[in-house]
């Protein structure tokens, strides 16, 4: 049976932690969760602690704290390498704040058995979609995968989503330590990695649903630095190719 880590980075998510752990363990009591938390001035990772402490999952739930606010990329990476070392063969990457629902990692789970590297929980294939938004954000959304997608030459129709599935033959070839974006285009720099690395694909049709609590992360800075980003990332494709490990 293979060991599945999900990991999710945290920044003043103690709103929505306890609530989304729970989530995963009741709808996928089989999995590990890793919480990589970047001293968030709320206590979230002291939610976290409390809970490992106490035992309420058992041995099922882990944290690596950070000392500050590092960047979505690294946390993620950190993530990854903590779960790779510890023995797991797959790896989810999930929001807090429950804009990734837990009822899909059992059928990201499944496709990984039946031989697909990379499992991107995609809005925009048939059967996905996004809820509570509004029509500038969606337009936003959708424009900045479609940038990527043409950029980089790819057939991925949701290249900067969050909610993904890894093998660790995918994170192995990918080559994490050469990894060059730490912000949202992070999402885009590993799938793009992916496809440079003939892993096999699949994108799976899911719901988005805006966060419950809290703020978005998301600013113009960010969206700007991604896209800028992913120019660099077309330039630069053989170069790219030539430090994974394939």
């Amino acid at each position: 049976m293979k060991k599945v880590c999900v990991v999710v980075p945290c920044y003043n998510e103690a709103g929505n932690i306890e609530d989304i752990l729970r989530a995963d363990f009741e709808l996928n009591p089989d999995i590990h969760i890793l919480v990589v938390d970047d001293n968030s001035p709320d206590g979230t990772g002291d939610i976290v602690d409390g809970l490992i402490s106490q035992r309420v999952f058992g041995e099922k739930l882990h944290i690596i704290h950070r000392s500050g606010k590092l960047g979505l990329g690294t946390a993620y990476i950190d993530g990854f390498k903590w779960a790779m070392q510890n023995g797991f063969d797959v790896f989810i990457s999930q929001d807090a704040d429950f804009s990734h629902n837990p009822i899909y990692i059992k059928e990201m789970l499944r496709l990984v058995d039946v031989g697909y590297d990379l499992v991107i929980g995609s809005r925009y294939v048939d059967g996905g979609g996004v809820i509570n938004w509004g029509i500038i954000r969606k337009i936003i959304s959708f424009g900045g995968s479609l940038y990527a997608r043409i950029l980089l030459l790819t057939k991925i129709h949701d290249l900067t989503g969050g909610y993904n599935c890894y093998t660790r033959k995918s994170l192995e070839i990918i080559n994490l330590d050469t990894i060059i974006s730490n912000g949202y285009c992070f999402q885009i720099e590993m799938k793009f990695r992916n496809v440079l690395g003939n892993l096999k694909i699949y994108e799976m049709p899911i719901i988005f649903e805006d966060r419950r609590v809290g703020k978005s992360k998301m600013s113009k800075k960010i969206f700007v630095e991604a896209m800028l980003n992913v120019l660099k990332m077309a330039f630069r494709r053989r170069s790219i190719k030539s430090l994974l490990n394939i």
